[in-house]
């Protein structure tokens, strides 16, 4: 789960496995599975950076610096 900021500032956070694409209109804009969308005050940069934190706190990605120490 990554906590985001709807436009009116209320916080809310959303379930990051749910999320099929993100795209900035110029508001961010992120598209659910279930073709829901929810406009957000956070930048597309700054979703991608949280979806792949919680990704990697739940194990399914490793770090960058991980991968580069495992491939020498």
């Amino acid at each position: 789960m990554i906590k985001l900021k709807r436009l009116n500032g209320a916080s809310f956070t959303i379930n990051a496995f749910m999320i099929e694409q993100i795209q900035s209109y110029p508001d961010t804009t992120i598209t659910l599975l279930n073709g829901k969308k929810v406009v957000v005050q956070n930048s597309e940069v700054e979703v991608v950076e949280l979806i792949t934190s919680f990704y990697q706190r739940v194990g399914i990605v490793h770090s960058l610096s991980e991968v580069e120490n495992t491939s020498e």
